[in-house]
C-alpha cells in the first residue's frame, strides 16, 4: 500500500478535515426484475394505542417473578405520593415569591415617568444564587398584568441583544406574541394601515400599545450584567425618548450587587434610571424549607435517609443550586425507591393474599432488618414467633404490614421531635442556629440525642426566665400533645397570673440566683458560690422547670432512636446514596473508558462476554481503543492498522474482507478523534499523538 495514499485516506494531511466519517454501503436485495413490491396492509392506529396502554412503566422485580399487579401498584403509588409532595414544593415557592411579587407589582403600578422626574421607572432585583426565582417572578408578574389588562412583561436575554436593531426587533416581536401569539404578530404586520415599517421601528410598538390600551410595558433584562454596557446605554437612551408614547418600565436582574452593576455603566446611563431595589430570598432558605416540609410533615410516608440527605446538601453547598434542581433530585430519589424496591408495594396497602403469591416473603427474609428482628426475638425469649416468621408466609405478611405501619408512626414522631429541638434551640442556642436539615441528618443516624446541641439545649432551658419559657412551651405545645405538657403550661400560666407585678420569674439554676461568699481562713481569702434564698414564686417556678426538663428528656429518649434499627426500614426509608450521586454528579469519562475497555458490561450477553481479550465480536471502536492503550505517547498508524486487521484475521481467517475491516478502522479512528482521545501529530505525519490516558 502506498504510504502517501494511506495517509490521505486516514485524513492525516493538514488540508484534510479532522473529523471525516466512514460508512459501509450495502445495497438492498431486490426481487426479480419487473416484480411489483407487495402491497402493505393499512393498519389502524387503534391497535397501537391499545399496545401502549398495556406497557408497564415499572418492570417486575424479584427476578421477574413479581406479579404485574404489584408492579403497577408501585407505579401508581409513586405518582400519587409525588404529586402531593410536588404540590407542597410549589406552595413553598409561591409563598417565598409572594412578598417580593407584591412589592414589584405595586412598584410597577404606582410609578410613572412623572413620579420618577421624567426618568425611566426601574426595578433592581437582586437574585444572588437563587437564579430561577427571577423566572418564576417574571412569569407570575406577566400573568397578573395580562389578567388585569394593564400590560405585559417582555423578557430579554443577553443572547437576544447582539446589536441595537436586533434587540428592538426582538422586543417588538416578544411584546406582540406574548398576548397574540405568532399568528397575531404576522397579522399585526400585514394588516397595519399606512406605510410598511421595518421590524425594529418603535412606531410598531407604539401602534400596538395604543391598540391594546397598554398602561404598563415591563421590559425585564434577566441577566442584565451580561449585556454590553454600550448597547444597554443606547437602548435605555432610546426608551427615554419614547417614554411619552410608550409606558416603559425596566426590570433589571442582578446576580452580584447594585454597586457593582452601577459601576459598570456610564454616569449618563445611570442618570436615566429612577427606581427601587428589591431582594429575592436566597436559594438556601428555599431548599431548607422544602426539605423540612418533605421530611417533617405529619402526612409523610417515605423519608430520605442520611446518606441521601448529605448528598443533596453537598451538591447545594458546592455550587449554586436552584430549588427546582433540588426538587428534581428528591423526585429522582422517590422514583428510584419505587422503581427498584419491591417492598414499595406496601405503600398501596394491597391484599395480603397477593403478596404471598410471589417471592415477596422470601425477599423480606433476606433483609438485614429481618435478621436483626429475629435475633431480638430470640434474645427476648420469643423463639416461637421467630420460628413462625421463618416458616409461615401468611404470618410473616401479617407481621410485615404491622411493622410497616408502626415504623411509619415512629418516623413521624422522630421528625416531630426534630421540630421540637429546633424550636427550643431558637431560644437556647447562643452560637450559629442549627437548621432542620442539620438536625435531621444527625437524627437519621441516631446521633442527635447525644449531640452537644441537645445537651446545651437542656442545660440552657433550666436558666430561662418565665417569659422565654412560656414562649417555648407555646411553640412546642402543638408538637408535644401529651397531658403532662398541658399540665405544665397550665401550672405556669396559673403561677404567672398569681404574681403579675413581680416581673419575670427566675429559677434556682439562673446565674442571678447564685451568691458569692467570701471567707478568711489563716489570712487567706476563699470564695465560694451558693444558692440565694428563693422566694415562694421562684421556688414554684424552679419545680415547673424541673418538670419540663424531665419531660423533654423522656420524650427525646423515646423518639430519637436510630431508624436503621427499625424492622422493615428498607421499605419506608430510602438511603441508597450511589444511584443519586452517580446521576447528579456523573463521571462521563470513567463511563466512556469502561464502555470501551469492557463493552459487554453495557451490551447484550455473548459467548465471549466473560473473556478479557480483544475479540472481533466487540465493537470496532472498543477494539481500536484497547490496541491504542498498549502503545506509547506516539502511535504509528500503520502498526495500529496491522494490529487491528490481525484481530479479524485471527478469528475469521480467509473469510476476512480487508475492505470492510478498513472501513471499520476508519470509522473507529474517527470516533476516537471525536472523543478527544487522539489527534494528528505535528512531529511525524504517519503518527498519532495521545490526548488522554486511562484513569487520569
Amino acid at each position: 500500500m502506498d504510504p502517501d495514499g494511506f495517509d490521505d485516506a486516514l485524513g492525516l494531511s493538514n488540508e484534510k478535515s479532522q473529523n471525516l466519517g466512514a460508512y459501509i454501503y450495502q445495497p438492498p436485495k431486490h426481487g426479480k426484475a419487473g416484480e411489483r413490491p407487495s402491497k402493505r396492509r393499512k393498519v389502524s392506529s387503534g391497535g397501537k394505542l391499545d399496545e401502549q396502554s398495556d406497557i408497564q412503566h415499572f418492570v417486575p422485580l424479584l427476578n421477574g417473578e413479581e406479579t404485574p399487579e404489584s408492579a403497577q401498584l408501585r407505579y401508581d403509588t409513586y405518582k400519587q405520593l409525588w404529586s402531593k409532595q410536588e404540590n407542597k414544593i410549589q406552595n413553598i415557592l409561591e409563598s417565598v415569591d409572594a412578598g417580593v411579587l407584591a412589592d414589584v407589582l405595586s412598584f410597577v403600578r404606582e410609578t410613572s415617568p412623572q413620579t420618577c422626574e421624567g426618568c425611566i421607572p426601574t426595578a433592581l432585583v437582586t437574585v444572588g444564587s437563587n437564579v430561577s426565582s427571577l423566572s418564576r417572578l417574571l412569569s407570575r408578574l406577566n400573568s397578573q398584568l395580562i389578567s388585569s389588562e394593564e400590560g405585559s412583561v417582555v423578557v430579554l436575554e443577553s443572547g437576544d441583544a447582539p446589536n441595537l436593531k436586533t434587540t428592538l426587533k426582538n422586543i417588538i416581536r416578544a411584546t406582540v406574541t406574548n398576548t397574540d401569539g405568532n399568528d397575531g404578530y404576522q397579522k399585526f404586520l400585514t394588516d397595519r394601515a399606512g406605510p410598511r415599517l421595518l421590524g425594529y421601528d418603535l412606531d410598531l410598538l407604539h401602534d400596538y400599545v395604543q391598540r391594546k390600551g397598554t398602561k404598563k410595558l415591563v421590559l425585564a433584562l434577566r441577566d442584565s450584567e451580561a449585556f454590553d454596557p454600550g448597547l444597554l446605554t443606547d437602548l435605555l437612551s432610546l426608551f427615554k425618548s419614547w417614554l411619552d408614547r410608550i409606558p416603559f418600565t425596566v426590570l433589571l436582574g442582578i446576580s452580584t450587587s447594585v454597586e457593582l452593576f452601577e459601576g459598570r455603566l456610564p454616569r449618563s446611563c445611570v442618570a436615566l434610571l429612577r427606581g427601587k431595589h428589591f431582594e429575592v430570598q436566597e436559594a438556601g432558605n428555599c431548599v431548607d424549607r422544602i426539605y423540612e416540609s418533605l421530611q417533617t410533615d405529619p402526612a409523610t410516608k417515605l423519608w430520605i435517609g442520611r446518606n441521601v440527605t448529605n448528598t443533596l446538601f453537598e451538591n447545594t453547598s458546592d455550587y449554586f443550586q436552584t430549588p427546582e434542581a433540588f426538587s428534581r433530585m428528591v423526585k429522582y430519589a422517590y422514583m428510584s425507591h419505587f422503581f427498584a424496591n419491591p417492598l414499595a408495594v406496601l405503600f398501596a396497602k394491597p391484599d395480603p393474599t397477593t403478596l404471598t403469591q410471589s417471592k415477596f416473603p422470601e425477599a423480606i427474609r433476606n433483609l438485614p432488618s429481618f435478621r436483626m428482628r429475629c435475633e431480638d426475638l430470640v434474645e427476648g425469649g420469643s423463639t416461637s414467633q421467630a420460628r413462625d416468621m421463618l416458616d409461615s408466609d401468611e404470618y410473616l405478611i401479617q407481621q410485615t404490614v404491622k411493622a410497616f405501619d408502626l415504623g411509619q408512626r415512629i418516623m413521624r414522631k422522630l421528625f416531630q421531635t426534630v421540630r421540637v429541638v429546633h424550636a427550643c434551640l431558637q431560644y437556647t442556642q447562643t452560637g450559629k442556629k442549627s437548621s432542620v436539615s442539620d438536625l435531621s441528618a444527625r437524627a437519621l443516624c441516631g446521633e442527635l440525642y447525644d449531640s452537644s446541641a441537645v445537651e446545651e439545649m437542656l442545660a440552657t432551658a433550666k436558666t430561662l426566665d418565665s417569659d422565654k419559657l412560656y414562649q417555648v412551651l407555646s411553640d412546642v405545645r402543638h408538637i408535644i400533645t401529651s397531658p403532662e405538657a398541658e399540665a405544665i403550661l397550665q401550672n405556669l400560666q396559673t403561677l404567672l397570673d398569681s404574681c403579675p407585678e413581680s416581673g419575670p420569674l427566675r429559677s434556682g439554676y439562673n446565674v442571678n440566683s447564685t451568691v458569692t461568699k467570701t471567707t478568711v481562713v489563716q489570712q487567706r481569702i476563699q470564695l465560694s458560690k451558693g444558692r440565694a434564698e428563693l422566694s415562694d414564686q421562684d421556688s414554684q417556678y424552679t419545680e415547673i422547670v424541673d418538670q419540663l426538663v424531665a419531660l423533654l428528656q423522656e420524650h427525646l429518649t423515646e423518639t430519637l432512636i436510630n431508624p436503621q434499627h427499625l424492622f422493615l426500614h428498607e421499605a419506608f426509608l430510602f438511603d441508597l446514596r450511589n444511584p443519586l450521586k452517580d446521576t447528579f454528579g456523573p463521571r462521563p469519562r470513567f463511563a466512556i473508558e469502561r464502555a470501551l475497555v469492557t463493552p459487554y458490561d453495557y451490551l447484550l450477553s455473548s459467548t465471549d462476554a466473560n473473556t478479557s481479550k480483544v475479540s472481533a465480536k466487540q465493537p470496532a471502536t472498543a477494539i481500536l481503543y484497547q490496541l491504542y492503550l498498549d502503545s506509547g505517547a506516539m502511535v504509528n498508524v500503520h502498526d495500529l492498522w496491522q494490529a487491528f486487521l490481525g484481530v479479524f484475521e485471527s478469528e475469521q481467517g480467509k473469510a476476512c474482507d480487508d475492505r470492510v475491516v478498513m472501513s471499520l478502522f476508519y470509522s473507529a479512528l474517527s470516533e476516537l478523534k471525536a472523543f478527544g482521545v487522539v489527534k494528528n501529530s505535528r512531529k511525524k505525519a504517519d503518527h498519532l499523538a495521545k490526548c488522554a490516558w486511562m484513569g487520569l
